[in-house]
């Protein structure tokens, strides 16, 4: 059960930059990129193989989220339950400040509640939610204080679930161990798999300043969709900036369904910089996804950070 429970998880971390594909209400109005044309590959000197080994190696984007212990900033959180018809049903607003200079606190400048969202015990109805709160919200996590203790991955089932959510947010294309059905379904870059994918990559500009390249994995429209069915990824977009080649932003669509449970959830991650600092500013989530004795979960937020300010004791 805690195996399943994983898989659930990992479902919370995974909104197209471009078309909507949960036909329902969309929080994030907020669009960064607009892009110029596709990439002449010769031209530019550029290959697929340069765009995948840079995905596989980065170490910058999971080490921007590491970087927001040094500052103090502020946080918009927006969360939305959905009922079978689509309709808003639940809805959360918290603005927080994680105030750094000194100790660690978290100081909440807002918080909103309306709807279903709680169960008799106090807990909240959707698993999705008490993760959102889990990692993001940080209600008892210790993801954004200087010298925390890291992970070993036996620290209870959450710690351990984070330490494969890593794996799938910060390292796309590796698979993940002990994930039932779908560990290895991650591994798109495979020799194998490459043949079910199309690739290209298109110059944009990013924030209204940033020359930036869209590299894009999509499953190819001509496979069968049995085929199409057994592909987790859908999609994997990667923004890469292009004076340095950091990668600031990522979207991942994933779609699956078996036996056991289904899902449909997509992701969008975005970076900025604050001086020559790379740091989160953006998170979008929707998703759906159902398993065995649960009620069906559908769910949005988006996450904005603004505001940074190195800290004082930094």
């Amino acid at each position: 059960m805690k195996k399943l429970s994983f898989v659930i998880l990992l479902l919370l971390f995974f909104v197209e930059v471009n078309a909507q594909q949960i036909p329902r209400f969309n929080p994030d109005t907020i669009k960064t990129i607009t892009l110029d044309s596709v990439v002449n590959i010769k031209a530019k000197r550029l290959n697929i193989e340069t765009f995948i080994d840079a995905i596989i190696n980065d170490t910058s984007f999971y080490q921007a989220f590491r970087n927001m212990k040094k500052y103090t900033f502020i946080a918009e959180n927006r969360i939305y339950t959905y009922d079978k018809k689509n309709k808003v049903d639940g809805r959360i607003y918290r603005k927080i400040r994680h105030n750094n200079d000194g100790p660690y606190k978290m100081e909440y400048l807002a918080k909103e509640d309306w709807g279903n969202l709680y169960k008799k015990n106090g807990k909240y109805q959707l698993y999705t939610v008490e993760m959102f709160d889990y990692i993001f919200m940080n209600a008892y996590s210790t993801d954004f204080v200087p010298n925390a203790p890291k992970s070993n991955g036996k620290g209870g089932s959450n710690e351990g679930y984070k330490d494969k959510l890593k794996t799938l947010i910060f390292n796309p294309g590796r698979p993940i161990k002990g994930v039932p059905f779908i560990g290895s379904k991650t591994q798109i870059f495979t020799a194998n798999m490459r043949q079910y994918y199309d690739y290209t990559f298109y110059s944009g500009t990013y924030l209204d300043s940033i020359p930036v390249y869209r590299f894009k994995v999509a499953v190819k429209p001509d496979l069968s969709n049995w085929t199409k069915d057994g592909l987790m990824i859908k999609e994997l977009v990667t923004i890469f900036d292009k004076r340095n080649f950091e990668i600031l932003g990522r979207y991942v669509d994933m779609k699956y369904s078996n036996m056991l449970f289904n899902f449909d959830v997509q992701m969008n991650i975005e970076m900025s910089y604050f001086g020559e600092e790379k740091l989160p500013t953006k998170i979008t989530y929707q998703g759906n996804w159902d398993y065995p004795f649960k009620k069906e979960e559908r769910a949005s937020f988006l996450i904005v950070h603004k505001d940074y300010r190195l800290a004082k004791s930094k």
